[in-house]
C-alpha cells in the first residue's frame, strides 16, 4: 500500500473530513426516508426502533438501547409516543418489577407490512445496487465497531 502525504491544510478542510460525510448523508437519508414515515406515522428515530422490534420482540429497555445506541433519556419518550400510537406496549417484568420488556402490538406487527416499501426508496435514491448497498453497510459498521472500540 503507498503511503499518501497530505497537508494540514488539507486535512482540515471539510469536504475531506469522514466525519462530515458520514454526518451529511445520515441527516439527507433523514430527509429522504420522512415523508415516507409520515404515511406510517413515524419519525426516523420511532422507525429504527420498530426495525429492531420486528427483528426481536420482547426485549428489555436496556437492551434495545443498546442495540439502538440510545440512552434511556432518549429512548423513554420514543417508547412513549409508539405506545400512544398503538404500536408497542411497556410491560414490566413479572420477576422484576424495575425491568420493563417492550413488545409489538396487533398494529405494531401489521405495521411491518405496511413498512415493506421504505427500504425501497433508499434503493431508488442511491441508484445503487443491493450487493453496493449491502457492502457499503457492512464497510460502515465495521468503522462503527472500530469507533466504538476506540472511543
Amino acid at each position: 500500500m503507498r503511503s499518501i502525504t497530505v497537508s494540514a491544510d488539507e486535512m482540515l478542510k471539510l469536504d475531506n473530513q469522514l466525519c462530515f460525510a458520514v454526518y451529511s448523508a445520515s441527516l439527507a437519508m433523514t430527509r429522504l426516508y420522512k415523508p415516507v414515515l409520515e404515511k406510517l406515522q413515524l419519525t426516523y428515530p420511532q422507525y429504527l426502533v420498530m426495525l429492531a422490534l420486528w427483528e426481536q420482540d420482547g426485549p428489555m429497555v436496556s437492551e434495545l438501547g443498546e442495540r439502538l445506541s440510545l440512552d434511556s433519556g432518549t429512548l423513554t419518550p420514543l417508547l412513549k409516543r409508539l405506545e400512544a400510537n398503538g404500536y408497542v406496549a411497556r410491560v414490566r417484568d413479572v420477576a422484576d418489577e424495575r425491568r420493563v420488556h417492550i413488545t409489538l402490538t396487533a398494529a405494531g406487527r401489521k405495521l411491518k407490512t405496511r413498512a415493506a416499501n421504505v427500504p425501497g426508496c433508499l434503493l431508488a435514491a442511491t441508484e445503487c445496487s443491493v450487493p453496493e448497498l449491502i457492502a457499503l453497510t457492512q464497510q460502515i459498521q465495521i468503522l462503527r465497531d472500530r469507533i466504538k472500540k476506540a472511543a
